[in-house]
């Protein structure tokens, strides 16, 4: 990335950054009106939604001034509205993600649920702290995604696009919940944890709402082709598989004070990843299988169950998935309609992608 990229990008986040401030700073002083407890608990939210790269507000509106001729200023306060938008529906499927998954960190700091954890008064028995740390994360998390689509629509559109715009929120929605709730059944042991399954429900999780969406938003504002947004759309589904791969990988075999989560959640929590769809055919699986689900998994165990995975062949296997997701997206821009600086643009976010540690 440029120094004249990486400086856009840096006033486009800033400029998000003071939209989500107004949001929370809004809903914060209405709240103060029930009690000061319930508007503790939005302020709690404001503290830990900060902290994340804001990876879908920048490529939503990079990606329309890649696809715009000559980028309209008076469309540029609507897209601050619009990515804002886009990272408060990130934020709300954290929040329950973490009520999942029974996360109390993120980011290398306490979540909500572990920041409200924090709160809890002395002497509160720790079973309803927990409790009520789990519930406040969850009805925050309602409430983020009711005011995003508040924001949404209140943004000036012509009603062709804010009602496409809202078709393809709702879409995102359905998509993600879907791959959420495959997730939890795999996980829970109701559904089998075959390859082809996790990674659709990988692609449904994380793909549509991390990259499709913005991708397409854009392309909706800037009026580009169907057979444009369609690409595009295919491309964002290639990036958030390899992106959410390359998670299953820091997550298990990464440095924790890198990418902010602790090294074995995953192990702990009997996650079914590719890594582990794919050790399960292995001879290691049966070393490995009374490791994982084990909510009270050690240091040293999860370094051994890392090992097993890396010498069965997991870590390659999956390594090769990424590498084969980012050829894809090679493929689709060389053969596809997208325009030359959108592809730029892609290529250079691909690259960034490539060589993450967090």
């Amino acid at each position: 990335m440029s120094a004249l990229a990486r400086e856009e990008a840096l006033t486009t986040r800033q400029a998000v950054g003071e939209r989500l401030e107004a949001f929370f700073d809004a809903r914060s002083r209405h709240a103060g009106a029930y009690d000061r407890h319930f508007r503790h608990l939005w302020d709690l939210a404001y503290e830990c939604a900060f902290g994340g790269k804001l990876v879908r507000p920048v490529l939503l509106i990079d990606m329309y001034d890649a696809l715009s001729d000559i980028p309209d200023p008076d469309v540029h306060e609507k897209l601050l509205d619009l990515g804002a938008a886009v990272e408060l529906l990130h934020f709300a499927f954290l929040l329950h993600d973490d009520v999942i998954d029974g996360d109390v960190q993120r980011r290398g700091r306490p979540n909500l649920v572990g920041a409200l954890l924090a709160d809890a008064p002395p002497g509160v028995d720790p079973e309803a702290a927990g409790h009520w740390a789990r519930s406040g994360a969850i009805l925050m998390g309602d409430l983020v995604l009711a005011g995003m689509h508040q924001l949404v629509a209140r943004v000036d559109l012509p009603v062709a696009q804010r009602t496409r715009i809202l078709d393809l929120i709702d879409f995102t929605i359905t998509e993600t919940v879907a791959g959420e709730y495959a997730d939890v059944s795999m996980g829970d042991g109701i559904l089998s944890g075959a390859l082809p399954r996790v990674l659709s429900t990988t692609l449904r999780k994380t793909a549509t709402y991390t990259f499709e969406l913005p991708l397409r938003v854009a392309a909706t504002l800037a009026g580009a082709s169907t057979a444009t947004e369609e690409t595009l759309a295919a491309i964002g589904r290639q990036l958030g598989l390899a992106f959410q791969l390359q998670d299953d990988l820091l997550s298990t075999f990464g440095i924790a004070r890198e990418h902010g989560k602790d090294r074995y959640s995953d192990l702990r929590e009997g996650k079914q990843t590719a890594i582990i769809a794919f050790a399960r055919h292995t001879d290691a699986w049966q070393r490995l299988e009374p490791l994982l689900g084990n909510p009270d998994l050690s240091p040293a165990q999860g370094a051994l169950a890392s090992h097993l995975l890396s010498e069965c062949g997991a870590r390659a296997f999956v390594e090769q998935l990424v590498d084969e997701r980012y050829t894809e997206v090679g493929t689709l821009l060389s053969d596809g309609p997208v325009p030359p600086r959108a592809a730029d643009l892609i290529r250079s976010l691909a690259e960034q992608l490539r060589d993450r540690r967090s």
